[in-house]
């Protein structure tokens, strides 16, 4: 593992919080620890400015529930829940290590 990627890992566990992941028909759903920094720009959408929810992940928990975050996919915070909109796997080299996850919503 490199030093990149040991850092992000101290940096989610560190200042993260739990969050659960679950397919859109609640078939299946995992928590994971996740790293959400405030929110940098914002949108406008229908007239209203909207923040983007960005989040990210280690692949330990994914991996070890072979679940692949997707577009679609609801990410629960603190009671709100977001539909993900972007689901970036980052790699170290070859080896999967987190997903940078993109959401919108939060109701």
């Amino acid at each position: 593992m490199s030093y990149r990627t040991d850092r992000r890992r101290r940096q989610i566990s560190r200042k993260g919080r739990p969050m659960q992941l679950m397919r859109p028909d609640e078939s299946t759903s995992i928590t994971v620890m996740a790293y959400a920094p405030p929110p940098q720009a914002v949108t406008l959408e229908d007239g209203v400015s909207v923040a983007p929810f960005e989040a990210q992940i280690t692949a330990d928990e994914t991996a070890a529930a072979s679940y692949m975050p997707a577009n679609g996919d609801w990410l629960m915070d603190n009671g709100r829940r977001y539909t993900l909109t972007d689901a970036v796997p980052v790699y170290d080299g070859s080896t999967l290590s987190g997903w940078s996850l993109s959401a919108k919503g939060g109701a």
